[in-house]
């Protein structure tokens, strides 16, 4: 399962009414990258595969691949608008290590 915070909901709605993406939903992914190995992936889709996982949670649908999702299982998305940085945030609890900037990890 993916868990969505109230603060991430909001600003993913926001950003999709902004860019006119009404029925799209949340696709979170991992990819290859970053400083640690593995980098987070984050996008507005309206199309599902077969082999994706599908949540909901808070009110939002989260789509995650299948492979991608052997990482993120646990995970909670949120969103910070803070001083010290603007952005969605991965709190990964399968997560060994992360960068400083924590857009990457590993396992």
């Amino acid at each position: 399962m993916i868990k969505v915070t109230e603060s991430a909901k909001n600003k993913a709605l926001q950003l999709m009414s902004e860019d006119h993406k009404d029925g799209y939903f949340i696709r979170v992914g991992v990819k290859g990258g970053g400083c640690s190995g593995l980098m987070y992936d984050l996008e507005f889709d309206n199309q599902e595969s077969e082999s994706d996982k599908v949540f909901e949670d808070n009110g939002m649908k989260v789509v995650v691949d299948k492979k991608s999702y052997l990482y993120l299982v646990g995970t909670t998305l949120d969103y910070s608008g803070g001083l010290n940085g603007k952005g969605f945030i991965f709190v990964n609890p399968n997560a060994n290590r992360t960068c400083g900037c924590g857009e990457s990890f590993s396992l």
